[in-house]
């Protein structure tokens, strides 16, 4: 039979598909400046936001309004006054704030609700709710100065946004909250997505940027920092655009509470959210609380991650054949490497107790991320856990890796070296090789 190229289309389909799977029933907050409405790429931005909605993921929609904000203030001949960044809401203000905000609101809700034939949002049906779900307090004076109607978040409605959430509703947060005795107050939109993803639990937190994306000294796009080397960064000598610099803060804020990752993308890269969420090479910088790749003992909820990642060294005959049904059944005996939500590499563990001996088995690492040491790390985990164990040797059989198995100490053995269980299960038509491994007892803590 004749091969046929794969169209460009599918192997991105393809490709995405892990991430579909992973970002399925996830909850995102996702956060942009009003500047983005004035923009034309507006409504297709939105539109990239409600085919995350029909890919299953739970959305929470953060808008700031700053700039609709002071057109309505400069139209009624109003002073714009800030200090420190923050600004000084007093009635006037309050009027444009809750003007623009409605305003901004509606428009949002208009474009969501788009279906011409020929577009993102043919057939689609996105219900949008807002409430007030924010109770603020004032900010109060400080340093002298008298913010008036400008607020700080004081508690987000956890309860009734998850209950939207759970519905398929699509929740829109303006930069307003309310205080029990009836007064609104104006909030800083981006304080307003990180009070909701750190209620929330959420697993993303979204940043739309309107500068360039972050760049090292070589003008290399940084595509991953951990909440450290962001802080590190933002200590250092390089200039850093203002709002990518509160980007920055913002993520570490959200990343040492309840925020695992954090995204910032830039607004004006058509397409960029997508990239960034379902591609490999992404489009964006991740700002994360630990290392971005967890190596961690497998799930259940590993088991088709674990099959898409075994599947083709499967077909070729470099692993043994398990079904899902089977590797349900022995999930407690693997460990994975998982970015993301995507199982890029894994091994497991077979003991034999009685013999003192371990079978290393299932060793694979996605084609795109070999030669980074994740089959090194997975092996010294594994490792560790069999000494605590008890066990003494280590053995593996291969049909193609055996210099790799050699490289890290395992040496050339015979089939009647393994436990007699494991002697009738061996396949002769695959005649694999052995190799065994003497493991060093684990160290006693002293007592």
């Amino acid at each position: 039979m004749k091969h046929t190229p794969i169209a460009p289309h599918v192997a991105w389909f393809r490709d995405a598909a892990p991430y579909i799977n992973a970002h399925r029933d996830r909850t995102f907050v996702i956060a942009f400046g009003g500047e983005a409405a004035l923009q034309p790429g507006f409504a297709a931005l939105l539109h990239d936001i409600a085919i995350l909605q029909t890919l299953g993921v739970r959305l929470v929609l953060v808008h700031g309004a700053r700039p609709q904000i002071e057109e309505r203030l400069r139209a009624r001949g109003a002073e714009i006054r800030y200090v420190n960044g923050l600004r000084i809401t007093d009635e006037q203000a309050l009027r444009a704030v809750k003007d623009a905000a409605g305003s901004l609101r509606v428009e949002i809700e208009a474009l969501l609700s788009m279906g011409l034939a020929n577009t993102p949002m043919s057939g689609v049906r996105v219900r949008v709710s807002s409430g007030n779900f924010v109770t603020a307090r004032p900010l109060g004076v400080r340093d002298g100065v008298d913010y008036q109607h400008t607020g700080e978040v004081r508690r987000v409605d956890t309860e009734g946004l998850r209950r939207h959430l759970q519905s398929g509703e699509m929740v829109l947060l303006p930069p307003m909250g309310y205080s029990p005795t009836g007064e609104i107050f104006n909030l800083s939109a981006e304080d307003v997505a990180i009070a909701a993803a750190v209620a929330l639990k959420a697993d993303k937190l979204i940043f739309f940027s309107d500068t360039q994306d972050l760049r090292d000294e070589d003008q290399t796009p940084i595509t991953h920092l951990t909440a450290d080397q962001a802080e590190t960064l933002l200590q250092g000598p390089r200039a850093i655009p203002d709002e990518l610099a509160a980007h920055l803060r913002s993520a570490i804020t959200a990343c040492r509470q309840t925020v695992e990752r954090v995204h910032i993308v830039d607004r004006r890269q058509d397409g960029a959210l997508l990239m960034e969420l379902y591609t490999r090479e992404g489009a964006g910088t991740l700002v994360t609380g630990e290392r971005y790749e967890r190596l961690r003992p497998a799930q259940i909820e590993d088991v088709g991650g674990i099959l898409e990642l075994i599947q083709p060294l499967e077909a070729e005959g470099i692993l043994v054949r398990r079904s899902r049904e089977q590797l349900e059944l022995e999930i407690e005996r693997f460990a994975v490497i998982e970015q993301d939500g995507m199982i890029l590499a894994c091994a497991a563990l077979y003991p034999f107790p009685e013999e003192q001996v371990g079978e290393l088995a299932c060793v694979a690492v996605h084609a795109d991320y070999r030669g980074g040491g994740r089959a090194e790390m997975l092996a010294e985990y594994l490792e560790t856990r069999a000494r605590a164990l008890g066990i003494t040797r280590l053995f593996v059989l291969t049909t193609r890796t055996a210099h790799w198995f050699r490289e890290r100490g395992f040496e050339p053995g015979e089939l009647k070296a393994l436990p007699i269980s494991r002697q009738q299960m061996y396949n002769y038509q695959r005649n694999s090789k052995i190799f065994i491994k003497p493991l060093p007892a684990a160290r006693r803590k002293p007592g």
